[in-house]
């Protein structure tokens, strides 16, 4: 690793260890991905059972997280395959992911119905996405020299 001095960032200096951090982010966002597209469409388009099993679902949060669903599996592909956009991609998955979740922590203030382990959920997801945001930026950003 290289320090660049105008900034302070730390830089991979090489590139077989910055396509393994790239592989490993790409399969984490896969991998959610598949995972949430799972369970949401299980919530939203499975049996009486399914959804009376979710209890008290936030229907803006299921919604918002099902779709993202989409939205990692691509950013995983472009992870993978070390393309820009994925970069701008994965900041944006994160910040509407926390963006979503302090409109859920509003809605639980105002006395909403829900499950604690939806805040439990969307911790995990904003940490995720804001470590594969960062692993992303470190390989993906233009950096000036």
């Amino acid at each position: 690793m290289t320090s660049d001095a105008n900034n302070g960032m730390m830089m991979t200096a090489n590139p077989t260890v910055r396509w393994r951090w790239m592989l490993a982010a790409s399969i984490v966002a896969v991998a959610f991905g598949l995972l949430t597209l799972k369970e949401g469409g299980t919530v939203l388009f499975g049996d009486p059972q399914a959804r009376a099993a979710a209890g008290q679902v936030v229907p803006f949060v299921l919604w918002f997280n099902f779709a993202a669903g989409f939205a990692y599996l691509a950013a995983g592909v472009g992870l993978w395959m070390q393309r820009r956009w994925a970069l701008w991609l994965a900041v944006s998955i994160a910040a509407s992911t926390a963006l979503v979740f302090a409109a859920f922590g509003v809605h639980v203030l105002g006395g909403g119905a829900h499950e604690t382990r939806t805040a439990v959920a969307m911790t995990l997801r904003t940490l995720v996405w804001a470590a594969l945001a960062a692993v992303a930026w470190r390989a993906l950003a233009p950096h000036r020299a």
